[in-house]
């Protein structure tokens, strides 16, 4: 997409002399240089991405009835503060 910006002459100039050095275009140089603003203010990023977990064992086991499994979680929390 293109934009028009108004910067300072020196600032502009110093620009292209990093590029220059670093072997990039102009457009790399800013671009890179609004990236690290927007990370550092947590705006940019990648989005969340959601990694489900799997553990070790035999699964559900039949005959358990949610009030027992509330009732075993309840008792898990007992003298934790939960």
């Amino acid at each position: 997409m293109k934009t028009t910006i108004d910067i300072a002459a020196e600032l502009l100039e110093e620009a292209k002399r990093v590029a220059a050095r670093r072997g990039v275009t102009l457009k790399e140089l800013v671009e890179s240089g609004l990236r690290s603003v927007l990370d550092a203010a947590g705006i940019a990023g990648k989005p969340f991405r959601y990694r489900p977990h799997t553990f070790k064992g035999q699964g559900l086991q039949p005959g358990l009835l949610e009030g027992d499994f509330l009732t075993m979680i309840d008792r898990s929390c007992e003298g934790r503060g939960g």
